[in-house]
């Protein structure tokens, strides 16, 4: 199956990273190398570190990409960016986008699907950790529970983590389906109907998440990723849902004010000093006209900051 990935707020992106000739960006989710491409094709000349935990997406973007020198693929996740970037290098700009590829959501066999039967994987790198069917096989009803509604925001979390654990006494979760139907029994039918998405999207998710480990490395990720870019440089994020996009907010509001003096203190005694500047006041969303070309744009929202 070809790895296609229709890049998200791409102008956008590249109007608050400005590429220029002789720069270094990295792209810490490169995924089908689409916002990579844009950056590379505006540089002219310069170099382009594209990280991700799919030995798919490297082979994939690798190829596209070949045609440009300065492209350096990088099998890793993110949130390792001081391991994986070589030893003192400074970069102009960077990426993260933080969503699911095309390819992941519409290969079948990887899991990602609530509209098709499959085993269910998740992971967002194949080679490495428990599939999502291992996870749901061991984990406890309570912890469950929490993994729902804190990533999923799932006000069903009880009833589905309690239904879960009632049917793997009878056989293991091993499929899509499986979950579906669990999340389905413990969805009464009347709330079922009235759900404007499909009713197991947001369990699919949170389950995803806690795979993939993708909250709480998050914030650390983020600093280290700021660390690593010049005076003036910017990290635009890409987020896709309330959970992700709160979580590089809050990070972003503590590099700008990361002061922890009481509110009424004359001054600042703690001695913390930003290391960076929130741009555009809030997020960016896609255009209406993005989003009716591309109807996995209409979750989007960019974020992005500028080291001091």
């Amino acid at each position: 199956m070809e790895f296609r990935h229709q890049p998200v707020l791409l102008r956008e992106v590249i109007d608050c990273l400005s590429p220029r000739r002789g720069q270094v960006f990295a792209d810490g989710t490169l995924g089908g190398g689409g916002h990579s491409e844009a950056i590379l094709r505006a540089m002219g000349e310069g170099v382009l570190y594209g990280i991700d935990r799919d030995e798919a997406a490297i082979e994939a973007a690798s190829s596209r990409l070949s045609g440009y020198p300065g492209f350096h693929a990088i099998h890793g996740n993110f949130h390792d960016v001081k391991q994986l970037l070589p030893e003192g290098i400074l970069l102009d700009g960077a990426l993260l986008d933080l969503g699911v590829s095309s390819y992941q959501l519409d290969n079948r066999e990887r899991g990602f699907s609530y509209h098709e039967d499959a085993p269910l994987d998740m992971r967002m790198d194949p080679s490495q950790g428990l599939t999502a069917a291992e996870y749901l096989n061991a984990v406890s009803e309570e912890e469950l529970t929490r993994v729902l509604y804190a990533y999923g925001d799932e006000r069903w979390a009880a009833r589905i983590a309690r239904t879960l654990v009632q049917r793997r006494r009878e056989s293991p979760i091993c499929t899509t389906m499986d979950l579906v139907r669990v999340v389905d029994a413990a969805i009464p039918k009347a709330v079922r109907q009235k759900d404007d998405g499909h009713p197991a999207r947001r369990t699919f998710q949170a389950v995803r998440i806690a795979v993939n480990d993708e909250i709480a490395p998050l914030e650390q990720a983020l600093n280290d990723w700021t660390s690593m870019l010049k005076p003036g440089g910017r990290l635009c994020v890409l987020t896709f849902h309330s959970i992700e996009d709160r979580a590089v907010k809050q990070a972003f509001r503590k590099m700008q004010n990361p002061c922890i003096c009481p509110p009424k203190a004359p001054i600042c005694t703690c001695g913390r000093k930003p290391i960076a500047r929130v741009l555009y006041g809030g997020a960016v969303k896609p255009s209406a006209e993005e989003i009716t070309q591309n109807s996995r744009a209409h979750s989007a929202l960019l974020r992005a900051v500028e080291k001091i």
